[in-house]
This record gives structure tokens, sequence and C-alpha cells, in this order.
């Protein structure tokens, strides 16, 4: 009995191992694609001066402590509202659910939302979107926070990598109208994970 105990516990962590080397080499990619789309003109954000010097990003290193499990409670009966943006423009969106997690001992919450036109396009109807601040902002990160791009919730449960944490746009050229993120958002933590601000 002893020997089998030892077989599952072995068998468990090679399947967690595996697991965590999957997510990790995702946090990698989403680097690289990242940097591969701000170095093209036809899809780079940035200024033309800025893109001219342009070679990669600034990231935190990929960290597996960033990868965490939360747990998913679906909103009911939320209301469309208007989020503001670095503009005037005030595109509509809806509070889907809350996804609730631990970090470094401490419980954690963060809404996440629907954008109400942007559902309605091909390919985008199952798209959340998951806008935090943290107290890296404005010293490591980008003073306005990050978004992560997420898809509805298939069980109670959802994986957030903050690795994939990246700027809006507005982080990179003042022509871009950007979502602000609400104040429910704001993390009394440090996350030490995802794209750092681009200029010092």
């Amino acid at each position: 009995m002893r020997k089998l105990h030892l077989v599952w516990a072995l068998l468990f962590f090679c399947l967690a191992s595996a697991q965590d080397k999957k997510d990790t080499a995702a946090a990698f990619k989403f680097q690289e694609e990242l940097n591969k789309e701000f170095a093209d003109k036809t899809t780079s954000p940035l200024t033309d001066e800025d893109l001219k010097t342009f070679k990669a990003l600034h990231f935190y290193p990929v960290t597996e402590q960033f990868i965490v499990t939360a747990r998913f409670t679906k909103a009911q009966n939320e209301k469309v509202f208007e989020m503001k943006t670095s503009t005037t423009r005030l595109p509509k969106y809806i509070k889907y659910g809350e996804l609730e997690f631990t970090l470094e001992g401490r419980v954690f919450k963060l809404n996440v939302y629907q954008n109400i036109e942007l559902i309605k396009k091909e390919g985008y109807a199952d798209y959340l979107f998951l806008p935090f601040s943290d107290l890296t902002c404005g010293k490591e990160s980008y003073i306005g926070g990050r978004y992560i791009d997420m898809h509805i919730p298939q069980s109670d449960t959802e994986v957030i990598d903050f690795n994939m944490a990246y700027n809006p746009y507005c982080a990179y050229n003042h022509k871009y109208s950007c979502p602000i993120v609400p104040l429910e958002n704001d993390l009394d933590i440090a996350i030490l994970a995802g794209v750092k601000k681009f200029h010092d």
C-alpha cells in the first residue's frame, strides 16, 4: 500500500510539473508574440519615433507564483454601464462575474467584464476583459494599470496568469482611448508579473 501511495504521489507531481511548464511556456509565447506585434509597423501602437528604436518590451521575469487558480462566480442581474476611458469615449460594459483567489496568503477579488459591442463581433462572443491596478503602478508598471484577456470560464474555477498582463495602448501613444481600471479592481499587492512600463 505504501508503494502505491508513492506511485500516486509521483504521478501527481509529474502532472503538476507538466502543467506548470505548460503555463510558463504560454507566458513566454505571449511575450514573443507581443514583441512581434510591437515591432511590426502595421500592428504596432508605438509612435513613429519610438518604433525606430524599438527592440523589445520590458517584462517581469515569468514566474509560477503569479499564475493563480481563482474561484469564479457568475454575476446576477447586473446592468450595463459606461466605463470611463482616457478620453471622452464611454464604451458600454457589463460585469460578467467575480474571480476570487489567494496570493501570498491573502484573499483578493477582481471583477471581470464584457464589452457589449465587442461580443457581437465574430470570434469575441466569449471574450472577457480583466483590468487591474496594483502597487507597482506608477513605479515599475504603467500608472494606469494593466489588462488581461480572458474567456468565459467553463467551470467554477479559472486560471489567472498575471504573466500575461499587458499595458493599454495609451501607455505608448496618446492617440488611443483606453478603459480606466475600475476602483474595485485595484489590488493592494505588488503584481511582479507581466509587462512593465515602457519609458523609465
